[in-house]
């Protein structure tokens, strides 16, 4: 099948046919007709797939011009580098079209895009927390939103965009089409459709943990963080096929870490990305990256669903994930668009139970690896790898409080002190034996 057998029409075709798409992926042209029938949709499919141009080429085909400022198409990302590389797409493919889109994301100042919005548009492309900003702010009217776009929405779940999200769907128009769109579906994506959706036809590409097939996946069984650091080190130096290689850390300290040991091997070819990093410093990052500037950045898994960056001949995870799925989403990264890509995992002892959880969930073993006979056997432990000495708790009991007499001993009946308000008439019979008085009230 190619893109001319879809219900497309001329101004969308020309512009395929400038970018170079002649046929469409699997989940593109499964769910083409789903979406044009108007029904609420579920996408499953892979990182890498083509869910972008999947939920786009429909949507750009539904739409119909308005003098209206307001947006008819809102679409929903977790990350600052998807909402970019979304609102990059859908200005290629509406170059013989009069479509205005505007992204608006988080991190930066909030004046210019306010002015955008306002200005008037046809489609949002936003990160759940800024689209809220201007939902209250009054600056984004959703009035006339005909269709919903949720990508990637275990990622927006799993980033704690949970009440964000309620919060905007509770005011868009009932009369509207969701499409949503993930690599895997979790109780809490369920949960979401039941509230939200209206019966959801289901769309699958492939099974969830499904390993791309264009993907040689491989792993070295090392000691410690920095033998990993050596090894990564070596495969660089004497891999020349290693031309643009993305490595995944799972913490930022971690991917600083990494970055500080290679840019002293291998300075003004790394970069590093992640959320701590300014958002001119992420953009600039990916850009060298595309560009060959840089021949490897170190990125957190927040990357992994965040960026489009074709060609990527290395995935290297320098850990193995906790979740399986994100190791789906890393590898995803490289075999883009049916060409081939490679990934080497890093694994120790201590991450073996997650590597046997990723198996499982693909029903693939990852071949191993033998450590090259050059390769330095780092005996240096980071803190979080050295033993732990765990020291013996004595638990002292106290005496209560109650039970202690203190340091004095009970006072004499007669030398404890009763506060007794005692009255005249009583004092003096106590003194004189009868009462006495003060006397009669003088008469005037």
């Amino acid at each position: 099948m190619t893109f001319r057998e879809l219900n497309l029409n001329t101004p969308l075709l020309n512009a395929l046919d400038d970018l170079g798409y002649e046929t469409p992926t699997t989940i593109q042209h499964k769910i083409f007709s789903v979406i044009m029938s108007g029904r609420d949709v579920c996408g499953i499919a892979q990182t890498g797939t083509g869910k972008t141009l999947a939920y786009l080429l429909p949507c750009l085909r539904l739409w119909k011009f308005t003098k209206d400022k307001n947006p008819q198409i809102l679409i929903v990302v977790p990350t600052r580098e998807l909402v970019k590389q979304v609102t990059e797409e859908i200005n290629k493919l509406t170059t013989y079209m009069n479509v205005v889109a505007v992204g608006v994301f988080g991190g930066v100042n909030m004046k210019p895009q306010k002015m955008e919005v306002e200005q008037g548009c046809d489609i949002v492309v936003a990160t759940p927390g800024r689209l809220l900003d201007l939902v209250l702010d009054g600056s984004l009217k959703l009035k006339n939103i005909k269709r919903l776009v949720i990508d990637e929405v275990d990622e927006l779940f799993n980033l704690g965009f949970r009440t964000q999200i309620n919060n905007v769907l509770d005011r868009l128009p009932e009369k509207r089409q969701n499409l949503l769109f993930s690599a895997t579906i979790t109780q809490e994506v369920e949960t979401l459709m039941d509230n939200y959706f209206l019966q959801p036809e289901r769309v699958e590409a492939a099974p969830t943990g499904t390993p791309l097939e264009n993907i040689n996946q491989y792993l070295y069984r090392v000691p410690n963080f920095y033998t990993k650091v050596n090894l990564l080190e070596m495969l660089l130096m004497e891999n020349e096929t290693m031309t643009k290689v993305l490595v995944f850390a799972a913490t930022k300290q971690m991917a600083d870490d990494i970055f500080v040991e290679m840019e002293a091997k291998f300075a003004g070819q790394a970069g590093v990305i992640h959320s701590n990093k300014a958002q001119n410093h992420r953009f600039n990052t990916i850009n060298c990256f595309r560009d060959g500037t840089y021949r490897f950045i170190i990125a957190t898994d927040l990357v992994s669903r965040g960026i489009d960056i074709s060609e990527v001949s290395h995935v290297i995870n320098f850990d193995v994930p906790d979740e399986p799925e994100a190791y789906i989403h890393r590898i995803g990264r490289t075999g883009r668009a049916d060409k081939n890509g490679i990934s080497i995992t890093f694994v120790t002892e201590q991450e073996m139970e997650n590597l046997a959880a990723i198996e499982t969930l693909m029903n693939y073993t990852v071949p191993q690896l033998p450590l090259p006979d050059t390769l330095t056997i780092s005996d240096v432990l980071t803190e979080d790898e050295k033993p732990k000495v765990r020291m013996r708790e004595t638990l002292i009991v106290l005496p209560k409080v109650s039970e202690s007499k203190g340091a004095f001993h009970e006072k004499l009946a007669k030398n404890v002190k009763v506060n007794v308000k005692v009255s005249y008439k009583d004092k003096m019979k106590a003194k004189y034996g009868k009462p006495k008085t003060r006397g009669a009230k003088k008469k005037k």
